[in-house]
Parts: C-alpha cells; sequence; structure tokens
C-alpha cells in the first residue's frame, strides 16, 4: 500500500465548512485515506486531522497524542462531562490559537478501520482532539468559538491567510 502526504486544506476553503457524509463501510479506500491522514498529521506535527482538511466530506479523522495513531468513522459524542478553557490550534488556521471551552470526558462511539463498532470513554487531551475533529466533520471551527472581541482582533489574520489560501 502506497501512503501519499495529502494537502492541507486552509482557512478559506470552502471544504472546511460542508457537513461531512457518515462512510457506509470502511473499504481499502479509506484505509489507504487513513494511512495517508495519519502520515500527513504526524509530518505536520498534528495530534489531529479531519477529512474534510484534505478536502474530502466524510465522516473520518485521525488522532495520535502520544499513544500510537487510530481512527475514527462516523463518531457519535453520546456523553459529556466536565468542562475547561484551553487554547487550540489547527493545522487548517496556521498561527492561531483559540481559547475553546469544551468537556473533559466524553463517551465516543465510532467505527474503526476494521468496520467494528467502538465504543469507549476518552478524557483529557485525547477528549479534547476528538472534539475538535468532530466539529471539522460538521463544517465548524476553531474559530466560531472566539467571542466577539477576539474575532475582531483575528480579522486581519484570517484575511492574511485566505490571500495565501487563494494563491
Amino acid at each position: 500500500m502506497i501512503k501519499t502526504e495529502l494537502k492541507i486544506r486552509i482557512y478559506g476553503d470552502p471544504c472546511l465548512r460542508k457537513k461531512s457524509s457518515v462512510v457506509k463501510r470502511v473499504n481499502a479506500g479509506e484505509r489507504m485515506l487513513i494511512a495517508s491522514m495519519i502520515e500527513t498529521m504526524h509530518q505536520n506535527k498534528g495530534v489531529g486531522l479531519a477529512a474534510p482538511q484534505v478536502g474530502i466530506n466524510e465522516q473520518i479523522f485521525v488522532a495520535d497524542v502520544g499513544n500510537g495513531p487510530a481512527a475514527f468513522i462516523n463518531p457519535r459524542i453520546l456523553k459529556k462531562s466536565g468542562s475547561e478553557v484551553l487554547e487550540e490550534g489547527c493545522l487548517s488556521i496556521p498561527g492561531i490559537i483559540v481559547k475553546v471551552k469544551r468537556p473533559k470526558k466524553i463517551l465516543v462511539e465510532h467505527l474503526d478501520e476494521d468496520n467494528q463498532l467502538i465504543r469507549k470513554e476518552y478524557d483529557e487531551l485525547l477528549a479534547r482532539v476528538i472534539l475538535h475533529e468532530t466539529d471539522h466533520l460538521k463544517g465548524k471551527l476553531i474559530t466560531d468559538y472566539a467571542n466577539l472581541a477576539a474575532k475582531i482582533k483575528l480579522r486581519p489574520k484570517l484575511k492574511a491567510i485566505r490571500q495565501v489560501q487563494k494563491t
């Protein structure tokens, strides 16, 4: 199987704002995509990468917070508890950091690469990454969490990112 580095879509790309479709069955094509997404995530020093970030609007994302990579297909957040505000960045919005309030612990149901249904509790950084990447599948970005003052402050930087993306 040949893995290829994928191109990360940058803020302003319409793909990042579309809702992703459900994956009916994980096949060889999805497995190749997952392998390439993991490679791309690692090469870009990320801890998560969603399919829309590489131009594919399917409910797939990968994550690796140091325990080895994992794939999440058709994730559903079943339960949330606790909350914490932390700064988040995003490979699709380089140089931008936003404070985001998220649950500390979540219960998630998703398919793995072998079409097995997984139902598991996650916490700390991995829970945050799962929530961040699940947002991507819904067309939501970290900038959507910024308060009005922060959004006004971010405008020039976001405009510059959009200009670079167009060239």
